[in-house]
């Protein structure tokens, strides 16, 4: 494919954030919309018709599930499972985590193997189509699905392991092993969906911050949570600081002195220290 001019990529990037935050800012925000413009960020190849074949793909799966199957929720969590889980192929491994493919829905449903919460997406996303009462559980450390109504009967399922049904003690299990806690009801409430979404650039984030050659991709994903309603403040700083290290000192130090000025009623010395971060990015250009 043609590579595109570089002020034509820059319009449809700024196009695409622009879709994005008002996506987010959406009554009811459309979390495999907001997961596809998160692909093409890391893929610029992934183009309208591109995103339209993913809706397609997540509808046609839809349709091989049974209607409203007698059995209630764990009758909905079998099917999901059969389908996606044996039929489909769909799960992870420990290796799904060292490539970013296992963060971006195309991907995920090109390959079948994603991260916890991207697979948990493609569970809901089917099931949501389906009629299925589906929701996501931000477990620590792993996501996973929910089927029926959460303050009464129903049940978790994990996808990462091809749909596998939770007891509650393979669920205390995975928030023991995950933070050494025990589990609470607070735990298993149904995820916002910009909730998964923050927690999917997170991971991103995280995935380039290990791999400093790829700077440019924590970049956009710290950009893109910015542009959510909610995010943690500290991700500005964050941001300034990838500016620095990056070479950008001038765009760098200036975002450094806005947070500075943010923080700067709550925490006076940290707002000190934080100026003297941007002088330094300053001094850099001398």
């Amino acid at each position: 494919m043609p590579q595109q001019p570089e002020p034509e990529r820059e319009d449809a990037r700024a196009a695409r954030r622009q879709q994005f935050a008002e996506a987010a800012r959406a009554e009811r925000p459309d979390l495999a919309l907001l997961c596809l413009l998160i692909g093409a960020e890391a893929d610029p190849a992934l183009d309208e018709a591109g995103c339209d074949a993913v809706q397609i793909e997540l509808d046609r799966l839809a349709g091989l599930l049974p209607y409203a199957p007698a059995g209630g929720p764990g009758a909905w969590a079998r099917n999901l499972a059969e389908l996606l889980g044996t039929r489909c192929g769909f799960g992870g491994s420990p290796a799904d985590y060292r490539r970013l493919e296992s963060s971006l829905l195309h991907e995920v449903l090109r390959r079948r193997r994603g991260l916890p919460i991207l697979l948990s997406v493609v569970w809901m996303e089917v099931a949501r189509r389906a009629g299925a009462p589906v929701y996501g559980v931000a477990l620590p450390g792993h996501f996973v699905v929910g089927f029926g109504d959460p303050g009464g009967s129903h049940v978790l399922a994990d996808p990462f392991a091809g749909g596998r049904q939770l007891t509650d003690e393979d669920t205390e299990l995975l928030v023991a092993g995950a933070t050494g806690e025990p589990l609470s009801a607070q735990m298993t409430t149904p995820a916002d969906p910009l909730e998964i979404v923050l927690r999917m650039l997170n991971n991103i984030r995280a995935w380039a911050q290990a791999r400093p050659e790829h700077g440019a991709v924590q970049l956009w994903a710290l950009e893109l949570s910015l542009l959510l309603p909610s995010h943690p403040a500290r991700l500005r700083h964050e941001r300034a600081q990838l500016l620095v290290q990056r070479g950008e000192f001038l765009a760098g130090a200036a975002e450094l002195t806005e947070y500075a000025r943010v923080v700067e009623a709550v925490d006076p010395a940290g707002a000190l220290a934080i100026r003297r971060q941007a002088a330094a990015a300053r001094a850099m250009l001398n």
